[in-house]
């Protein structure tokens, strides 16, 4: 099951809107099949695993990471090629939170004669399906802050001037999470500050959909983003009050522009997660400034935080990374807790998670 959510780990950020699955198939204490679901969500990784492990797989161990589905969407029920191949026993991490699934494809595996043993490794497999389930659960992606912070608490130089806050490594290290993620989020302030790119600059590795936060449509055409736009997608969010022709212009600069309400003269950000989550994405990397860094942790929309501190101050000259209120909430939150504290670099990652769900 530990190799099987390893390899589930290579389909982060591109099995959405599907589960990043990882399946083992194992006889007479062989690994005779390895799988992971693939880029677009399929095919599945049980199918995969499957047909590696070809006529071997008769009377052995399919290890999965989640319940094999047991629906027909645009391929059939994983639990039809598990009985096809003559699986014997099926041991599965986690029941599948998807109405379409919920335990129906144990059933359907069990009813067959398939011995079936659930709940190995569930801990680490709800941590790995943590953005699917958020999903299914909630109908909304599992969001991940990540933030910068030198020694003295800031995020950039006043004015809106960025400031290079942590190292080569800890910048390596954003771009790994960026490509484990379907999208990038950031905000129209960002975007002004900044000109970001927000794609993956590691060598192989994909990138993510990047998604602007934009009430009025400021987006401007010049941007790294809007010229980068055919060549990595890139989302706007706006309100529904923003001007049709800049809608029009972005549009066709091939940008998908989506609208939806406002609250307190801000997007209502309860309506852009379901967006995000409607449109199958699952885990989602905020790479924003401190106005919306902010809401999402007041909002309790944070399920985990990725904080890089640098041993550099900024001085009296910095922003603040979060208001003070916030900071607080982020850190000491009783919904958050510590995961892990490593170095990187001249750095420190220090990483907060919601308790698993």
């Amino acid at each position: 099951m530990a190799l099987a959510l390893t390899l589930g780990r290579r389909g982060l950020g591109r099995a959405w809107p599907n589960p990043a699955v990882g399946a083992v198939v194992v006889n007479n204490g062989i690994i005779v099949g390895r799988g992971w679901t693939q880029p677009g969500g399929r095919p599945h990784a049980e199918t995969e695993a499957l047909g590696r492990a070809g006529a071997l797989a008769r009377s052995g161990t399919l290890y999965v990471t989640l319940e094999p589905c047991s629906h027909s969407g645009k391929t059939l029920p994983c639990t039809d090629a598990v009985i096809a191949a003559g699986i014997a026993r099926v041991v599965s991490a986690l029941a599948d939170p998807n109405p379409l699934v919920a335990g129906a494809g144990h059933w359907r595996l069990a009813e067959r004669g398939i011995n079936v043993e659930i709940g190995i490794a569930a801990q680490e497999a709800r941590r790995a399906h943590a953005g699917h389930i958020r999903r299914m659960q909630e109908g909304r992606p599992h969001v991940t802050l990540k933030i910068a912070l030198s020694a003295d608490l800031k995020v950039a130089l006043s004015g809106r001037r960025p400031a290079v806050i942590t190292g080569g490594p800890s910048r390596n290290r954003v771009h790994l999470m960026r490509a484990m993620n379907d999208a990038v989020l950031t905000g129209i302030g960002t975007v002004l500050a900044d000109d970001p790119l927000l794609t993956c600059r590691l060598p192989g590795m994909h990138s993510p959909v990047r998604v602007v936060l934009d009430r009025g449509l400021r987006l401007p055409l010049g941007s790294r983003l809007v010229a980068s736009a055919e060549a990595v997608p890139l989302w706007v969010i706006t309100g529904e009050s923003a001007p049709r022709e800049r809608e029009q212009a972005l549009r066709m600069r091939g940008i998908d522009v989506r609208r939806v309400g406002e609250l307190g003269g801000r997007l209502d950000l309860v309506a852009v997660l379901r967006v995000l989550a409607e449109r199958g994405i699952t885990r989602l990397l905020v790479e924003a400034g401190p106005i919306l860094a902010a809401s999402l942790v007041r909002a309790d929309f944070v399920d985990e935080a990725t904080l890089f501190r640098s041993r550099t101050p900024i001085g009296a000259d910095g922003i603040d990374a979060l208001d003070g209120l916030a900071l607080s909430a982020l850190t000491s939150s009783p919904q958050l807790t510590r995961l892990a504290s490593e170095s990187v670099g001249d750095d420190t990652l220090e990483k907060l998670a919601r308790p698993l769900l």
